[in-house]
């Protein structure tokens, strides 16, 4: 059971919470009826994630007996046959495929892009430069929309594309990471393993890095200043006008620019001085001050709109 526990990674489910965007961001989180089927939403995503990643490991499970990590998974370990593992992902697959239709159909029809991407992504694209990048970051940006096809509320177009740039960040991230911990190993060996590496160079990943971090920063900061959530409002009695203004007052979600600013500034850190970010759901929980930036964004978040 343990194994099966490992093989399913539900430290990577993570991810999911995604799927809450739409409903935290329309001030609707407390709403018990559109909380539950996002709740089931949430679920079926856990077990189509697990179903990709059984099936994943399987496609790799030769390469990663070979990586300084990755060799102790359980496919690769033998600690699990091949022949269950595949069966747990059928099940898990077909679960989660059949539960969506009862979510939204708008959500059914996701739930099946989402699915065969990774498919193919396991199966061809992630040896294509780029593409293998562009495909990591779809599975985060689906995430986001398919809690916005579960509710019906539209996310703003800046928090989509804070989504799209904070994917591609963290992709990249991993490829850099990925690289970096791959460094002195032969060429052979690095395309052993994953044969876009021998396509990306540091610096052009480096480049990269820089061009989404800043993005996000930038998609964020935009999405806060331009949404006027109905939060708190000081009366005039206790803080003048002239002090506060009508302007601050409409805009207290840009308080949370700075969580977020120094969330990005500590996770460029563990890349760059810890060679770390192959796995982003493992550097969160490994990072007490990153975990704590992040706890500290939601607590802002849900403050401001919902108070």
């Amino acid at each position: 059971m343990r194994n099966i526990l490992r093989l399913l990674r539900p430290r990577q489910w993570i991810k999911n919470f995604a799927i809450f965007a739409a409903l935290i961001f329309s001030g609707r989180l407390f709403d018990l009826a559109i909380l539950q089927n996002v709740f089931l939403g949430f679920l079926v995503f856990c077990a189509i994630s697990s179903s990709i990643y059984i099936i994943n490991d399987i496609f790799d499970v030769e390469k990663d007996r070979v990586h300084p990590f990755k060799k102790f998974r359980p496919l690769a370990n033998k600690d699990i046959s091949i022949k269950n593992a595949f069966i747990i992902a059928m099940i898990l697959a077909f679960g989660a495929i059949f539960t969506s239709y009862f979510v939204a159909p708008g959500f059914f029809l996701i739930t099946i892009i989402f699915f065969s991407m990774h498919i193919a992504y396991s199966a061809f694209l992630k040896n294509i430069e780029i593409l293998d990048i562009l495909t990591l970051a779809g599975g985060y940006i689906l995430r986001v929309y398919a809690g916005e096809v579960t509710t019906s509320f539209h996310i703003s177009a800046w928090l989509l594309l804070t989504t799209i740039a904070l994917s591609l960040f963290l992709a990249i991230g991993k490829r850099r990471s990925e690289l970096s911990l791959l460094a002195r190993s032969s060429v052979s060996k690095v395309k052993t393993i994953r044969i876009t590496l021998s396509h990306y160079s540091e610096k052009l990943l480096d480049v990269y890095l820089s061009i989404f971090a800043t993005s996000t920063f930038v998609f964020y900061s935009l999405f806060t200043f331009l949404v006027n959530p109905q939060g708190y409002l000081f009366p005039f009695d206790i803080l003048p006008v002239e002090i506060l203004g009508n302007y601050l007052q409409k805009k207290w979600l840009m308080i949370t620019i700075i969580p977020v600013v120094y969330g990005i500034m500590r996770y460029l850190q563990r890349i760059y001085e810890n060679q770390e970010g192959e796995s982003p759901e493992r550097v969160l929980f490994s990072d007490r001050a990153l975990l704590t930036s992040v706890v500290v964004w939601a607590a802002l978040v849900i403050l401001i709109i919902y108070s």
